[in-house]
Parts: C-alpha cells; structure tokens; sequence
C-alpha cells in the first residue's frame, strides 16, 4: 500500500502544472441544485471509481511518509464518491443527507500547516477531506464548525495542494482554501470554481469582463461605415477561450449566467452536461512544441453532476460519454457493504449501431 501511494504522490508532483477542474451551479424551475464539475490531470489514468461507503465504515488518514497514523474517523453517514487514484481519495461525492463536497486543485497558492506530531490525531491528508466532510457532517454550518478542530496536512509538501467546494440542499455553497497555513472560507453564491489563483481574486477579475451580454451585438455606425456582427452570439465577443483557470473561471460564470432555468431537476443536470462540454480539454493542447502527447496529458477524465435534493450523482467519462446514475435513496447506508467499482468497464467510447432499415 505504501508503495502504491508513493507511487499516487509522485505522480501529484510531476503531473501539477496540467491540473484542471471546472464548476459550476444551476438551480431548477422546481427548486433543485445542481452542482457540476470537471477533472482533469497530467500524465496518468486517474482510475477513477465510485466508492460506496456505509454507516459506521473507518478510516484512518495518511501522514507523511506515506503511511497511515493520522485521524481516525467513522462515517456517521454514508455516501458515494467518486475517487481519483486510490480507493481512499474521495474528489467528488455525496452522502445520504444531500451534503455534497468536492476537491478541486489549487496549485502554487495553497499552503497547509506543517505536520505535527502532537496533534497526529487531529491531522487529516487533504486527499482524504472530501471523505471525512461526507461521512461526518450533514449540512455546511456542521461542516465548517468541524473544519475548526482538524489539521489540514499534506501527505507530501512537494504535490499540490487543493481547494474544496461544499454545498448542501438549502443552496448555500461554500469554497475552503487554505492560504499562509490559515484557513479562509468564502460564501460562494455564484457557484462557479475552477483552481489557481484564489477564489476572491477570481471574483475580482470577473470585473474585467462587465462588457459582455447575451445575444447579438447591434450594428454600429463607425463613420459612413456600418457595422454588423457576423453571426449570433456576438455579445461574447472577448471571453477568453483558453483553459487556464482564470479564463475557465469567467467563461464558466458567463456560460451559467445566461442558462435558461429549466423546469426540473432531470433536465437541469443534462444542461449542466451540455455547458461543461464546453469544458473539455482535448489531448494535446497542453504539450509543449516539440514534445510528443502522450495518451492524457491533462485530458477531461470525468464530469459529474450532483442533484443534492433529489439525493443523485451522475457521471460521465473520457471513455464513455453516457451519462450514468447513482441514486442514493437507493442505497440501504446501514447494510450495504464497503465497495469500490470502476467508473468504466472498458477504457473505450463504445459504438453503437443504428439499423436503418
């Protein structure tokens, strides 16, 4: 086990300047929130799976070194997440009370307090956060009094560190950073987060982009000349179309501004597919000239959508673009064994046939 997280880390470590996520929130004509997001990652297969953990299931926190010796905690509600490289790391979830709470990277601005021997009890790996949020805590207010009594560590310094979204059924959402080793909680009614720099600069820079409106531009007399927009959506001219965070961020809030509010939670979460499209970063856009791409160097591995009311988690992948869903009321979180299971059975976007005839 210890190998294989050596193994998750330095990855983490070579793979932190291709870190990408996207989020953003809808809400439905019916009252429903619905969070969504991306992942991306440099350099490797996250082997996603989904994760269903019951009531009263334990864990036990990595520290550094790669060994387990930190906190201890049982879930006193269970959940669904779904994880990146191992098993134990939880990037996106759920748990049975609709709380939702999802990591995000936070490369280069981040900074966790030094491990500390003393309060080895109380010290929780930030790969593992999400997992204990889900398991221990049924609304925001819960979770943040909570966030008060633990130590946020890395299991390595020399990884990236993260930022984390939480949200529960009434609709308050919240992002946690953790900057110069204290630790800022920002309300986030926008609902729009993707990674470096820090959330409140982010919401500053939105400032930047005031200029842009849905629809077509008008025409315009300059001079004698007239002037008329080419084709529709003209009103957008300027967002900025590249992948770093910042540009994500503003297209992000843009694109989830002007989304028309649908009747029910079911077609929320496929407009929240549909947006997110617009997120994807294809293989190659990120290796440096001269280099050759390799098979994912910071391709989108996995989007998902969290229908908080109706207590559903939904996914798709890099390899399959079916959207697939658990449903939570579903589960039996007193009986229902631990399991893990891959978020795809086979790694390759099936065909399927159409009979003309």
């Amino acid at each position: 086990m210890k190998t294989k997280l050596l193994a998750t880390i330095t990855l983490l470590i070579a793979a932190q300047a291709a870190l990408a996520c996207t989020g953003i929130t809808l809400k439905s004509g019916d009252g429903t929130t619905v969070l969504a997001r991306t992942i991306e990652w440099g350099g490797s297969d996250l082997n996603s799976r989904y994760a269903v953990v019951p009531r009263g299931f334990t864990q036990q926190s990595y520290i550094p070194g790669g060994v387990k010796g930190g906190m201890t905690f049982t879930a006193k509600y269970g959940y669904v997440g779904l994880s990146v490289e191992q098993d134990e790391f939880v990037a996106e979830g759920l748990n049975e009370e609709g709380l939702s709470a999802g990591l995000f990277y936070f490369p280069r601005y981040g900074l966790y307090e030094n491990y500390n021997e003393a309060v080895k009890a109380q010290s929780i790996a930030d790969l593992q956060l999400v997992a204990w949020i889900l398991g221990s805590f049924k609304t925001v207010d819960e979770a943040l009094a909570g966030l008060k009594d633990v130590h946020v560590i890395a299991i390595d310094p020399r990884a990236s560190t993260a930022h984390w979204r939480i949200a529960d059924p009434s609709g308050r959402q919240v992002v946690i950073e953790i900057v110069d080793r204290k630790l800022n909680v920002y309300e986030n009614t926008l609902g729009v987060l993707t990674n470096s720099p820090s959330f409140d600069w982010q919401m500053t820079n939105l400032n930047n982009y005031i200029n842009l409106y849905p629809g077509t531009a008008k025409q315009k007399q300059l001079g004698a000349t007239q002037l008329t927009s080419f084709g529709a959506g003209s009103g957008f001219l300027g967002i900025p179309g590249d992948v770093t965070p910042p540009s994500r961020f503003v297209r992000a809030a843009w694109y989830q501004a002007t989304a028309p509010v649908l009747g029910t939670a079911d077609s929320t979460v496929r407009q929240c597919f549909q947006i997110l499209n617009n997120f994807d970063i294809p293989i190659g856009i990120e290796t440096s000239e001269g280099e050759t791409p390799v098979n994912i160097p910071s391709a989108t591995q996995w989007t998902s959508a969290t229908d908080m009311t109706g207590r559903k988690i939904y996914y798709r992948t890099m390899y399959n673009s079916a959207i697939r869903m658990i449903d939570l009321g579903r589960i039996n979180f007193a009986k229902v064994k631990y399991k893990v299971v891959p978020l795809d059975d086979v790694k390759e976007q099936p065909f399927y046939p159409v009979n003309p005839n």
